[in-house]
């Protein structure tokens, strides 16, 4: 079976999301399915564009065993995961920042190191249509920051540097070339 996943080269992962104008049993429908596919795939986020949609919407499955703190204490205490991020919206930041390597499933077996602000706050609508704010600090927080990328039309290849995109170009080509190849 073909992944449901839009890979680079795919035209709607550079278009900017549209708002959600109500959070409908069509939106939360949308979400289910996008975790679904998400875990189908073996991934910790899924943005709408990548699965072809362009509603301002991601979802994220953080796990705890992989996002502590130096002391190997939760980076997110009473944070609850599954999640979804409606007209997501970072309100702050910290000057801290962190690199990281980071992969997507639009860009399978590629892996890039990313400097990321270390927390960010982030303001959205959840399942239910009701405002949230969420701090978030390490992998949560570098997660959100990649998934609002995909909202944007940002691509993980626009956070390589000219020598990484060299060192990169084979593979690169090679996921356009599978993406152009099954005729989408």
């Amino acid at each position: 079976m073909a992944s449901p996943i839009c890979v680079y080269g795919n035209p709607v992962l550079r278009e900017k999301s549209e708002p959600v104008k109500e959070v409908t049993a069509e939106i939360r429908a949308l979400a289910d399915r996008m975790l679904g596919i998400m875990y189908s795939q073996e991934g910790i986020g899924l943005a709408a564009e990548q699965i072809g949609h362009t509603e301002a919407i991601f979802v994220l499955d953080v796990p705890v065993s992989a996002d502590k703190n130096d002391q190997g204490l939760p980076n997110n205490p009473g944070v609850k995961m599954p999640q979804t991020f409606i007209n997501p919206e970072i309100i702050g930041e910290s000057e801290e920042t962190a690199v990281a390597e980071e992969g997507c499933l639009s860009f399978p077996k590629l892996y890039v190191p990313v400097e990321r602000p270390a927390e960010v706050v982030l303001r959205f609508l959840d399942r239910d249509g009701n405002t949230q704010v969420l701090n978030a600090r390490g992998l949560l927080a570098r997660a959100i920051q990649h998934e609002l990328d995909h909202l944007d039309g940002v691509l993980l290849v626009d956070h390589m540097t000219p020598a990484m995109k060299l060192k990169n170009a084979l593979r690169l080509r090679g996921i356009k070339k599978w993406y152009k190849s099954r005729g989408y």
